[in-house]
């Protein structure tokens, strides 16, 4: 909708990670790159890999020997072919030289799993192992940011992979607004990003500031589809239909 929508500064979307993704899985009937007008980046959740507590694997190191000594043993909750947790374990399994043992169903029902022991390790965004990780029944082992968040567990990279994935979210509109509305709409949306409240909800929920202006947004677009490009080739293997 907000693609086709009247350039006039009433029609916005949130817009998620996925859009980048999508145009190079399946047709779709947009363009992540000339069919929106970046506004602002907002916040971005944090993904992570987390196992159960009395796990004997401690770190990600000890998980990626255990998944070498005992290939395609290790199961891995996916909420589907090409989501996230399915492309970021790929990722991670390419570059450790490992195979993980896939088992799809909504992350939601990995916290179950997970739990029941019925996999051994859920990689999803922080809204589902958080709670655990903070009742200290899940192990959070690692995240995929480019910083540590609250629990401290390394970043991908600090443990020796250059494997990244987080949700960043952000405000579009269709293409062809006016300069001056989307200046007017993006400062209106950063006086926002001030605001204690804001700021107490983005904790709430897990998520950390990730401010872009207009122009830096629709820059970090334009990597970002490229980067999703790459990926998705280097993991499931998939192009564009």
């Amino acid at each position: 909708m907000a693609a086709t929508a009247r350039p006039d500064g009433y029609t916005l979307s949130l817009l998620p990670i996925e859009v980048f993704r999508l145009p190079h899985m399946q047709r779709v009937s947009w363009d992540p790159l000339k069919d929106f007008t970046y506004i602002i980046g907002t916040a971005t959740g944090i993904f992570g890999l987390a196992v159960r507590s009395d796990s004997s694997v401690k770190t990600l190191d000890d998980l990626i020997k255990y998944a070498k000594i005992n290939p395609g043993k290790v199961r891995h909750g996916v909420s589907g072919r090409g989501s996230p947790a399915h492309l970021v374990k790929e990722d991670l399994g390419l570059k450790a030289g490992v195979r993980f043992l896939h088992v799809q169903g909504p992350a939601v029902e990995a916290v179950q799993a997970l739990i029941d022991r019925r996999i051994d390790v859920i990689c999803s965004s922080a809204a589902f192992w958080a709670p655990h990780v903070d009742a200290k029944t899940f192990r959070l082992l690692v995240t995929f940011g480019e910083t540590r968040s609250r629990w401290n567990a390394p970043t991908a990279r600090e443990s020796g992979f250059e494997v990244f994935s987080y949700q960043p979210l952000g405000i579009v509109g269709p293409r062809g607004m006016d300069s001056k509305v989307t200046k007017l709409l993006h400062d209106a949306f950063n006086r926002t990003l001030d605001d204690p409240e804001y700021d107490a909800l983005l904790k709430r929920l897990d998520m950390v500031d990730w401010y872009r202006s207009s122009e830096d947004y629709a820059e970090w677009a334009i990597d970002q589809f490229e980067f999703q490009k790459k990926l998705i080739e280097r993991t499931i293997g998939l192009r564009r239909q």
